[in-house]
């Protein structure tokens, strides 16, 4: 890789040492993609206590520093290993993060401050010269800040994953803990508070979101929490690249939490897998009863108050609601409530597994997602790959990826009005074409049949990054 462009991918948390959602997906999965597409990339993400008790045994330390951070000097070690070809680097102190949990500490801006001057201070011991860095979400949005202010031979890209956790601190610890002058302030200063999205927003190379849709929703006020104007400022480096899913993590012929596993070929391993999900969740254990199910958190974005108000009428139809998920309190009582009125017919799972989610993937029927907004979504396109046929409001990375079958050779079930009367219309469209037994069978065949992985995707951010250089 002595020619390929040189990329240190910064991110809070991958696969498969630490997630907490599509972030830590992205951050173990396209970097193996860039480096199949001929970019040396390599990731560096914080060394969480997690990651410690699980890896350290793994790992080779390669030095020590201390890193400045305001009037602060911390130590910073650094780790690394190699996962699936590709290079990881871990920034150890366990001050800042050797604690329950990843994020919403009271420290949290100077946790992540810190692990963005560790990420720089660290070149020289990681013996690794980028000429790209690539941020992601307002963890690593100082990067950008920082570089455009110290180091105009290292390029940035700054990705937004969620434009609705925007790193936002009170203006008075810019000096102290950010360790930036006060002539830096007009780059992150926002609405009276410091927004580590905006300063990354306007001082890197190019900017991307996790889909095309997404990117055009941005510079809308009702999408942008805020930032809108920002992001029309800087539309000309704005870009949505549709995030991927790795098809050999998702594979119901090989996944080992399911049931049984199964093809496209043998979907009646499908049902198998369906009768034991009813069973284990309390449900009427009946193949041909249509399982409608919801694995998201429980947030007002989510679209679940649509669900809610949906919820009894679409259980007076022959159908079974499974909920898996956590969340507002409010929505986690409504769905215990339903459970206990309609025993045999919802349930729910106030939790999140990946393992049964993954069970819950291969034995559902349909997969509901009524998000007001979604900046890419992985669910849907992993549901696919298990042969569940989507059903989404049309917005963001959903809009991109799921065609509604209604209109022809589509993937899934698609409404637009962000209402509860759309998302029931939606449902009765996919339970007529449900009981059409060998049209259910071919749309699953079809949709398990799509390509979700990476290689595109992967192709667009090279582009990126030599159009940088």
């Amino acid at each position: 890789m002595n020619d390929a462009v040189k990329v240190l991918f910064a991110v809070s948390e991958a696969n498969p040492f630490i997630a907490t959602g599509g972030l830590g997906d992205v951050g173990g999965s396209l970097p193996r993609a860039l480096r199949e597409a001929g970019a040396d990339v390599r990731v560096v993400l914080p060394l969480y206590g997690e990651i410690a008790r699980a890896h350290r045994e793994r790992m080779s330390f390669l030095g020590s520093q201390e890193v400045r951070l305001g009037w602060r000097n911390q130590y910073c070690g650094v780790y690394t290993l190699t996962h699936d070809g590709v290079p990881f680097y871990f920034i150890d102190n366990e001050y800042y993060y050797k604690r329950n949990g990843l994020y919403g500490q009271y420290d949290d801006g100077e946790r992540f401050a810190f692990f963005c001057r560790a990420v720089l201070g660290s070149l020289p011991a990681m013996g690794f010269t980028p000429q790209i860095i690539h941020a992601n979400d307002w963890q690593t949005a100082l990067l950008p800040v920082y570089l455009s202010r110290e180091n105009k031979e290292i390029k940035t890209v700054f990705t937004v994953h969620n434009v609705e956790y925007q790193g936002r601190f009170d203006r008075a610890i810019l000096e102290d803990v950010f360790g930036l002058p006060e002539e830096a302030l007009g780059l992150l200063d926002f609405d009276g508070s410091l927004n580590l999205m905006k300063g990354a927003v306007e001082c890197a190379g190019r900017v991307t979101t996790v889909s095309p849709t997404y990117a055009r929703e941005l510079c809308d006020p009702p999408y942008a929490h805020g930032l809108a104007p920002v992001f029309r400022r800087n539309k000309s480096k704005l870009q949505g690249i549709l995030n991927g899913i790795d098809p050999k993590t998702y594979n119901p012929a090989a996944d080992p939490a399911l049931f049984y596993p199964y093809t496209a070929e043998t979907l009646t391993d499908k049902k198998k897998n369906k009768t034991a999900l009813q069973q284990m969740s309390g449900l009427d254990a009946d193949a041909d009863t249509p399982l409608l199910a919801l694995v998201s958190r429980l947030a007002g974005h989510k679209g679940i108050d649509l669900l809610c108000a949906a919820a009894e009428q679409i259980l007076e139809r022959p159908a079974q609601l499974l909920i898996l998920g956590k969340g507002e309190a409010r929505y986690e009582e409504y769905f215990r409530t339903l459970t206990d009125r309609y025993p045999q017919k919802a349930a729910a799972k106030i939790a999140f597994s990946s393992d049964l989610a993954r069970k819950v993937y291969a034995g559902a029927d349909i997969l509901l997602m009524p998000s007001k907004s979604e900046p890419c979504g992985l669910a849907q396109m992993i549901a696919c790959r298990y042969g569940t046929v989507p059903l989404v409001r049309k917005t963001g990375g959903l809009a991109d990826s799921v065609s509604d079958c209604s209109l022809g050779e589509g993937n899934g079930f698609v409404f637009s009005e962000c209402s509860p009367e759309a998302l029931i219309q939606a449902v009765d469209r996919a339970l007529r074409v449900y009981r059409k037994p060998d049209d259910w069978r071919k749309l699953a065949r079809f949709i398990m049949s799509l390509d979700f992985g990476w290689e595109q995707s992967a192709k667009e951010y090279l582009s990126i990054y030599q159009q940088l250089l």
